[in-house]
């Protein structure tokens, strides 16, 4: 009797694991340029997702498309050997698309974007002549939290990835009127970046987001003055802020002025630590725009190679304590308000592909 009670409960539990499964079954599509795939571009399954996303994953080709992500919990996971055979492509600018926040080849305005293991390039400065006003060509623009992206290519020149937050610019003005109950209301988006290469020249990182980049590799293209960073924390009670970690600056020697990065806005926030410069760096380390250096909060600490060039930043910032130092993980930056853990949902994500 005792047996059969068993092979009965364990009949049940096999039934109900089934029936479990057959309920919410693990939604993913397949994209290819050819062959067979559920979709053969990657808008069309994008368009298709559920409302509570979807995991797309990728055949190794190029995608020459504009891509538009209102769906959260969109996962992209390029299935080729390296970031480099899935590339997702397009070539707008600022003057030809209507403005920067129009130029993106991938724009995503949802919570819990993923990508991993694929290339996002704008191919615009390669392929026109650049301009002094509306060269702005971004590659990736992204107002999501809790976004993710590992082992990504980011290709463009100018304003190549707008790391943004959507909640803390849509209904406050950004000169810092509205009242402080307003502004302490406002969330930025957190975004993780893990072993990217990131490639430009003006502003090529920009934003309020506040984002981690963590070993990552940061590629000046030739221009006269490079910066890396335009960081655009709003006011003082928005927790937004770029934080470099463990990452590398990389980038040919041609005279150009390569700095961290100058404030887009006044309270412009970025750290970088423990950086492996490659590419010599102005002594100055920072630029001035418009007068905000003074209200901005800029930090570098361990920089260490080749081009660190220090000595004369023209920001002065306190020694980093023992404790500041412990927190400068990915979780600890990220996760303080709900305990997110970017690097283990990072795992998860290359464990599908």
């Amino acid at each position: 009797m005792r047996n059969s009670s068993i092979t009965l409960s364990l009949a049940l539990g096999t039934f109900c694991l089934a029936f479990s499964l057959d309920a919410e079954p693990l939604k993913h599509v397949t994209v290819g340029t050819g062959g067979e795939a559920d979709f053969h571009t990657l808008q069309d399954a994008i368009d298709h997702a559920p409302a509570e996303g979807i995991e797309i994953r990728l055949a190794p080709g190029k995608y020459r498309e504009k891509i538009h992500i209102n769906t959260p919990n969109i996962h992209l996971i390029g299935t080729g050997k390296r970031a480099e055979d899935v590339v997702i492509s397009w070539n707008d600018s600022a003057r030809k698309a209507g403005g920067t926040g129009k130029s993106g080849s991938v724009s995503v305005d949802a919570d819990g974007f993923q990508a991993e293991n694929l290339t996002i390039e704008n191919t615009w400065e390669l392929e026109n002549e650049r301009t002094e006003e509306g060269s702005q060509a971004v590659a990736l623009l992204m107002n999501s939290d809790r976004a993710i992206l590992d082992n990504v290519r980011l290709l463009g020149a100018q304003d190549t990835l707008y790391a943004n937050s959507r909640t803390c610019h849509e209904n406050l003005p950004r000169d810092g009127s509205a009242p402080p109950e307003k502004r302490s209301a406002c969330t930025a988006s957190r975004q993780y970046f893990r072993n990217c290469y990131i490639e430009g020249h003006v502003d090529y990182i920009f934003g309020d987001a506040k984002a981690v980049f963590d070993h990552c590799e940061l590629h000046s293209r030739h221009h006269d003055t490079v910066m890396v960073t335009a960081q655009s924390r709003h006011f003082p009670e928005e927790d937004s802020g770029y934080y470099f970690l463990h990452s590398k600056i990389t980038g040919d020697n041609k005279g150009d002025k390569v700095v961290l990065g100058r404030p887009w806005r006044d309270y412009s926030t970025v750290l970088f630590y423990d950086t492996d410069i490659q590419q010599t760096l102005s002594a100055d380390g920072w630029f001035e725009w418009g007068g905000r250096l003074k209200t901005s909060t800029y930090r570098e600490y361990k920089s260490h190679g080749p081009g660190v060039n220090g000595g004369h930043r023209i920001v002065v910032y306190p020694k980093l304590s023992r404790e500041e130092e412990k927190q400068l993980t990915p979780s600890s930056i990220l996760g303080k308000s709900d305990d997110w853990d970017p690097v283990s949902e990072a795992n998860a994500l290359r464990k599908l592909r």
